[in-house]
């Protein structure tokens, strides 16, 4: 129903590596069928089930400037210096701040966190911000998850006395800001490796780094600090920015949760109690219920809130600031259906069902600049195709953020843009981007991003398929089989959930649930039965079938989660695909 092909993952030599690592190592076969699909090899399939955080993690020195930004924090220690943080205000921003601060707080300094204002102030830092930091007394700037490309207003803080060191992960090229250290793994001289670490990745590092330093100088209260103990926003942010789950990031996450799970940072705990954790926490937590919230307060509200929120060690002020960023996420809900739906109708008025375009870009006056890159995850969606959506404001320029299709680098495009003087301002890494355009140079932008992105684009479309992992049938959907699969797990980015197509099953029920979500309840031959749900399927072709298709024998694919609710974990089966049983 959704035009794509359902292809094996597994070729001939993907099931002999299966079958080899179920019978070296004694694994079910779905759990070696699942790390084979996923480039796992037989003699990596150990490790790879239990990551270590000891044998993953590198020497952070082998990262560029880490060392200089650890003498750096720790002299900042010693001398009890003024710190400022300036953060991003999006989920990875807001918890490698968090670390930040943290860190700092331990060892008896009292930091303070600056996260710019989305529509104001834009991304990263600002000359007349870095001029308020100063002023205000700031010996030192940290900041996180931003600065590599930020020229002018670091040579502010040279010229006014203060020093910066930066801790990032977004692309940059060859000319580097002024600042005492930037460690960046993705630096074209940085051979460490980590480039596909998110901000607060590269942020534990320096501090592994920094508590190292401070452990050689004796200091007190270093023996006393277990950095794991904060790995829970770590995982957060690894989660939240989509970033792939492999090496480090993936030890990262596996301990993160388990951190989570003992629910110590009150900040986190208070925003899982407000979404009603039913069960353990798990990256369908993080990347769907925790991380929209945080960016609600930097998308609609308070672009601190987040940040403010993850350093609370005070339970009742850390429910009431969860309780005002699920209120804001409410507000964006309900703006951002509106703007999808004009969208939606431009995309369509201006490149039909997409087929024959390379990148979609949609464009308003109308719309809240906090909220276009969510719109573009939408359309990217869609269109399974590269897609930007820009906020324009009464003076013509336009705030825009794009999203993109596993395969192509939609930072390295927008970077291009701006070498070619179409953008005031633009970067990101390879699945998201944002940029600033002028109202005229839309019509030579678009244009620009078509023919970059026209041959790679057109090839990725073309190869695009739906890989199924295995079959399953109702009865076989167990919470058993969960287990299994979830010892191959956590999945995500780099790492994607198992795909099951579920065979001749008789669609029992179907009904619309919420605003655009389809529920089913499917039915083996032997009378089995598996609850599913189709989200955003409704108006949709896949939606279509599902509701007008009662009583019929279909084909499913999709993936497979445990649903809490009640207390008594049940199977459910989340609906990618269907087709026609003949």
């Amino acid at each position: 129903m959704t035009g794509q092909k359902w292809v094996a993952r597994l070729d001939q030599a993907g099931l002999n590596r299966a079958l080899a690592m179920a019978q070296v190592h004694g694994l079910p076969e779905i759990v070696a069928r699942v790390l084979a699909g996923r480039g796992v090899g037989v003699d990596e399939a150990l490790a790879f089930l239990e990551p270590s955080i000891r044998d993953l993690m590198p020497n952070p020195s082998t990262l560029t400037d880490c060392d200089a930004a650890a003498e750096r924090l720790a002299r900042a220690i010693t001398r009890r210096e003024s710190v400022v943080i300036f953060g991003d205000y999006d989920v990875d921003g807001a918890a490698s701040s968090a670390l930040l601060y943290r860190f700092l707080a331990h060892f008896g300094l009292t930091p303070s966190i600056y996260i710019p204002d989305r529509i104001f102030e834009g991304y990263g830092p600002n000359p007349v911000a870095i001029r308020q930091i100063v002023e205000g007394g700031a010996s030192l700037i940290v900041t996180s998850d931003c600065g590599s490309t930020s020229h002018e207003s670091l040579a502010l803080a040279r010229e006014l006395g203060a020093e910066v060191v930066v801790i990032d992960h977004h692309q940059l090229g060859a000319d580097l800001p002024p600042c005492v250290a930037l460690v960046n793994p993705n630096r074209q001289d940085d051979l460490s490796g980590q480039g596909h670490l998110c901000a607060a990745g590269v942020v534990f590092l320096v501090l592994v780094a920094t508590l190292r330093v401070m452990r050689q100088k004796g200091h007190p209260a270093a023996a006393g600090l277990d950095l794991l103990g904060w790995l829970d926003l770590v995982a957060l942010a690894t989660v939240c920015d989509v970033v792939p789950l492999k090496g480090l990031n993936r030890a990262y996450v596996v301990k993160g949760l388990i951190a989570a799970r003992h629910m110590l940072n009150p900040g986190l705990s208070a925003l899982l109690k407000v979404v009603g954790l039913t069960g353990p926490v798990t990256p369908y937590h993080f990347g769907f219920l925790i991380g929209p919230r945080i960016n609600a307060g930097g998308r609609i509200g308070d672009a601190a809130l987040g940040s403010r929120l993850l350093t609370l060690d005070d339970a009742a002020k850390a429910g009431e600031i969860a309780a005002r960023l699920d209120e804001l996420n409410r507000e964006r809900q309900a703006m951002e259906a509106v703007m999808l739906a004009e969208a939606e109708a431009e995309a369509l008025a201006e490149y039909g069902t997409g087929e024959g375009a390379s990148v979609i870009v949609t464009a308003s006056d109308k719309w809240h600049a906090g909220i276009v890159g969510l719109i573009a995850a939408r359309l990217k969606e869609k269109f399974r195709r590269p897609a930007f959506a820009i906020a324009f404001d009464i003076n013509g320029r336009g705030a825009g953020s794009g999203r993109s299709i596993a395969g192509f680098d939609l930072g390295r495009m927008v970077r291009a843009a701006v070498e070619n003087g179409l953008l005031v301002k633009g970067g990101g890494h390879a699945m998201a981007a944002g940029l600033t355009v002028e109202r005229a140079n839309l019509g030579r932008l678009r244009h620009f991003f078509e023919e970059s992105a026209a041959t790679a684009v057109t090839s990725l479309v073309a190869d695009h398929a739906l890989k199924i992992d295995a079959a399953v049938s109702a009865s076989g959907a167990t919470t058993d089989l969960m287990a299994k699969l979830e010892s191959a797990g956590p999945y995500g980015a780099g790492h994607p959930q198992p795909v099951f197509a579920v065979p001749s099953h008789r669609l029992r029920d179907s009904r619309p649930v919420g605003t655009s979500h389809v529920k089913i309840t499917l039915e083996a031959m032997d009378g089995a039965r598996l609850d599913g749900i189709a989200f955003r399927a409704a108006d949709t072709a896949l939606g279509d079938f599902l509701l007008n298709g009662r009583g019929q024998t279909m084909h499913l694919a999709g993936t497979l989660s445990l649903d809490h609710w009640q207390g008594s974990p049940r199977v459910q089966f989340r609906v990618l695909d269907a087709a026609k049983a003949l």
